[in-house]
């Protein structure tokens, strides 16, 4: 195993004085695809889980639109306590957690992973990728002593404020589910892109 398990006593960065909890990823263990967000929002704080909140409950849209449910994907977040008003989080914070998130994608096993947003595309890739103009090609880094392949779209968060985000982040999630060979059911008769 390269990293530790998510300590639930951290106190290796600042956001330990605002947390309620610490919230680590979830999801099947050995997993074929790993969903990576930002951070924990105020629900995910409270619940202690990962995308509970407004912003699970569009990914829980997208994933249904590319034929997908939560339990056939690993989910979790660059970093596993929530920043003070949903801010993004330092390099310091991420750096802190990132012992965390390589203990997860380790155990999860994935060759795929799909980061949602900015800065989860950059935790993953070391550099900055602008989400907007992310290809359907993931992109191969090393990511937690392996070669992985990183896919990149919008956080689900952006779908409340880009019309047919959610359609984009679906076609993301069936790209990334199709290279890592996880079973979709069939579409909806919707496609797709909103």
């Amino acid at each position: 195993m390269i990293g530790a398990a998510v300590d639930f006593a951290c106190t290796r960065c600042p956001l330990c004085g605002g947390r309620t909890q610490v919230v680590p990823g979830k999801g099947p263990r050995p997993a074929r695809l790993v969903l990576v967000g930002e951070a924990p929002g105020a629900r995910e704080d409270e619940e202690g889980a990962p995308f509970v909140g407004r912003a699970g409950a569009l990914l829980d849209r997208a994933l249904d639109r590319a034929g997908l449910t939560r339990d056939q994907v690993f989910i979790t977040n660059v970093v596993k306590c929530r920043p003070p008003d949903n801010r993004k989080p330092t390099p310091r914070e991420r750096a802190a957690c990132r012992i965390f998130l390589e203990a997860e994608l380790d155990q999860a096993g994935a060759s795929v992973v799909l980061a949602l947003g900015a800065t989860a595309a950059e935790a993953l890739v070391g550099r900055a990728v602008p989400v907007e103009r992310a290809g359907s090609a993931g992109i191969w880094s090393e990511v937690a002593g392996a070669r992985r392949s990183v896919h990149v779209t919008l956080h689900p968060a952006a779908s409340r404020f880009r019309k047919g985000a959610v359609g984009t982040i679906a076609q993301a999630l069936a790209r990334a589910a199709d290279e890592a060979g996880v079973d979709r059911r069939a579409e909806k008769e919707r496609p797709l892109a909103e």
